[in-house]
């Protein structure tokens, strides 16, 4: 019997499938379930071709799924070139299978939060708010396409490259350089964090201790200048991240925080409301 080898074609709708399809259906109990089974669709149609087959091999394809999506588009390679392994007779099954999927979704999601999220996101934002002074359009159209431009040409090399390594990814994914790849992100994701906030986040006070005579005896800004610049920027995003990360409060509702604290600070006389902040 010849040996089965998935087509450019097939390679480049499964591909696509989830690169726009990777949320479809999108629920709290699946998550990326259906995108991924949408994804893998055009490869066991081409694989196999009795609906007994193709319906044994999507099956495999129906349990829980979720992880970061670009960086995520690997497992869909690794997953479509095991997939080509069993239709050959390899000693490849469904529980293997799925069993690679579990077991990558957490690292490359951890590895893909810190290296998207934590890190290319905020270096592009940053980039863009430069661009953006004074109303220019030039900040959000770079930052549009940069992204684009990145995310394609990186999904697809991923994609790719998954599908050449097959089951071999699973050791450079989860393996003893994968956490130190992990945690070196991880640092250079909050260098970038802290960087954008000192560079952008500007709150100051208008409070003052004053004389008889109207003269500052304290100018409270001033003197938290004079511990550290930026003090209260630093309180700021240090206060949202315990109410995000610690107390598990949504960015919404922290937003909302940030305005009654600012209403108040203004009616308190704490913040001048002539100011930007």
């Amino acid at each position: 019997m010849a040996e089965k080898k998935l087509s450019k074609k097939t390679l480049g709708k499964a591909f696509r499938n989830w690169y726009y399809g990777h949320l479809t259906c999108f629920s709290q109990e699946h998550m990326q379930t259906f995108g991924y089974l949408c994804a893998m669709l055009p490869i066991i149609k081409e694989l196999y071709h009795t609906p007994e087959e193709q319906k044994e091999a999507l099956s495999t394809y129906t349990a829980f799924f979720n992880t970061e999506p670009q960086l995520g588009t690997v497992i869909v390679g690794v997953t479509a070139g095991l997939e080509e392994a069993k239709a050959n007779g390899e000693a490849v099954d469904g529980e293997m299978i799925n069993g690679i999927r579990a077991g990558l979704m957490g690292p490359v999601a951890g590895i893909g939060d810190s290296l998207i999220v934590g890190t290319l996101i905020p270096i592009l934002l940053g980039i863009a708010l430069g661009l953006s002074n004074g109303g220019s359009p030039i900040g959000a159209i770079f930052y549009i396409i940069s992204w684009n431009v990145i995310m394609t040409l990186g999904m697809r090399f991923l994609f790719y490259k998954g599908y050449e390594l097959g089951g071999k990814a699973v050791e450079i994914l989860v393996g003893e350089k994968a956490n130190a790849i992990r945690e070196a992100v991880v640092m250079v994701g909050t260098i970038v964090i802290g960087a954008v906030a000192a560079s952008w986040i500007t709150i100051t006070t208008s409070f003052e201790m004053l004389n008889d005579d109207g003269s500052p005896i304290i100018e409270l800004q001033k003197t938290l200048d004079g511990i550290c610049p930026k003090l209260l920027s630093a309180v700021t995003v240090i206060f949202c991240w315990w109410l995000m990360s610690k107390k598990k409060i949504s960015p919404t509702l922290v937003m909302l925080i940030l305005v009654v604290i600012a209403l108040a600070g203004v009616l308190l006389g704490f913040f001048d409301p002539k100011l930007s902040y």
